[in-house]
């Protein structure tokens, strides 16, 4: 069997991870079969590096994965980094006085190392779920600028009735010079120009010599729409944003129905389900 698409990229967070969370049998199973058969499996994901290296172990991947929106992309056997897009420091701590003044509960992250304003139910949550630990700067703006970072992500986290006003104000503010999304009906996120999950998905195609028509993308919010609107195939999960689903071009199970598998084993192993 020829196979259709040698490449399917998925997003995590409620797309491939469970509701309650780690990943189903049936998705791992799946997974395994289809890179058995050659095909290349990727996680692109909005987490940190170090947030979403131990599901890719877990699953036994090897190659490259994509953290950040793609901001970075990593080796997953070695650790090293192949792709590494940062804000500048000076816009970074613009970026966090101006979200201050605001009094939005504001995450920096660098590498595997990330700092928050705040110490609240959000901020243990979102430990929780990622398996990481927040440095806490009270002062985040005077933090980035004297430690001198140039941060892969700078984060809002607020309740979801307040998403979508973050979201608005983020992308006013510094959609010119910088790529704004949202991933959750919690966060808004930042990063620079050109580090979303549809050059992310590029730079997989062209590093495994695979046409981007022979890739498919699956995911379920409104970071995943650049990647979905450059594979060869792209894919939501039921559970997903309505922006997205109208994207997309098939629309697969959720995922707590092994969505991921769905359309690996209808589209990547050509089975008749």
């Amino acid at each position: 069997m020829k196979m259709q698409y040698r490449l399917i990229v998925s997003d995590f967070d409620g797309t491939l991870r469970r509701t309650e969370g780690g990943i189903s049998d049936g998705n791992i199973r799946a997974i395994s079969e289809y890179v058995e058969a050659g095909g290349v499996f990727a996680l692109c994901t909005g987490r940190m590096a170090s947030s979403i290296r131990p599901y890719a172990k877990e699953l036994g991947l090897k190659g490259l994965l994509a953290a950040y929106q793609g901001a970075i992309i990593e080796d997953i056997e070695s650790g090293k980094t192949v792709r590494d897009m940062r804000i500048p420091c000076e816009k970074a701590a613009e970026i966090c006085r101006r979200l201050e003044s605001r009094d939005y509960h504001i995450h920096v992250y660098d590498g595997d190392k990330f700092w928050s304003n705040k110490a609240d139910g959000l901020l243990r949550e979102y430990e929780r779920i990622c398996g990481v630990k927040a440095e806490i700067a009270p002062d985040i703006t005077g933090t980035v600028a004297r430690e001198r970072i140039r941060p892969h992500k700078v984060l809002v986290m607020c309740p979801p009735e307040e998403r979508d006003k973050a979201y608005a104000f983020a992308k006013k503010e510094f959609g010119g010079e910088l790529y704004v999304t949202t991933s959750s009906e919690f966060l808004v996120e930042i990063v620079r120009k050109g580090s979303d999950k549809g050059g992310a998905l590029e730079y997989l195609s062209e590093h495994y010599g695979i046409p981007l028509s022979q890739s498919v993308a699956i995911g379920d919010n409104i970071n995943d729409l650049p990647m979905i609107r450059k594979a060869g195939l792209g894919v939501a999960v039921e559970n997903g944003e309505k922006e997205l689903k109208e994207a997309a071009g098939f629309i697969t199970r959720t995922c707590d129905e092994d969505g991921v598998a769905y359309v690996i084993r209808k589209f990547g192993l050509g089975e008749e389900l």
